[in-house]
C-alpha cells in the first residue's frame, strides 16, 4: 500500500469516527528535519564534539585529504 493510499484510507476512517483527518503526507517534513538537525547538535555537544561545521569538515577531510610524510 502506498503513502497516498494509506492516507486516503485514514482520511474516510476519519470522517466516519467523526474525528479531525489526519496531516496530509510531507506536511511536516521541514518540521521534523529541523528538529532531527537539533537533537544531532544537541548529542554532539553532550559528547564533547562541535555542534557546528562537522559536515564541512568531513567533507574537507575527503576533498582535500592532508599529504602524510613518509620518511
Amino acid at each position: 500500500m502506498s503513502l497516498t493510499q494509506q492516507y486516503v484510507l485514514d482520511a474516510h476512517r476519519a470522517r466516519r469516527h467523526g474525528e479531525p483527518a489526519p496531516p496530509a503526507p510531507g506536511t511536516h517534513d521541514w518540521q521534523v528535519l529541523r528538529e532531527l538537525r537539533d537533537y544531532r547538535r544537541f548529542r554532539a555537544v553532550v559528547a564533547g564534539r562541535p555542534a557546528h561545521g562537522r559536515i564541512r569538515q568531513a567533507l574537507r577531510r575527503w576533498l582535500h585529504p592532508r599529504r602524510r610524510s613518509t620518511c
